[in-house]
């Protein structure tokens, strides 16, 4: 699936970029564009401490490290 995105994405030449980002400025205007962004990468950052933290806690760290073998 992460293939198919790369690839995609390598299909949009120069001239698509820019017809998406004046597409983009004329439907949100230039003051909120900045908003925007910040959203997206507050998003992004919740997003993988969300994971990071999902990953840790399935195997909890042990405190004690002096239990007996059995």
């Amino acid at each position: 699936m992460e293939h198919f995105n790369l690839v995609f994405l390598g299909a949009i030449s120069g001239y698509e970029w820019i017809l998406v980002i004046l597409v983009v400025v004329l439907l949100f205007g230039g003051r909120k564009i900045p908003e925007l962004m910040k959203g997206l990468g507050e998003g992004m950052r919740e997003f993988k401490k969300a994971k990071d933290g999902s990953n840790n806690s399935s195997a909890p760290k042990s405190e004690n490290n002096d239990t007996p073998a059995k």
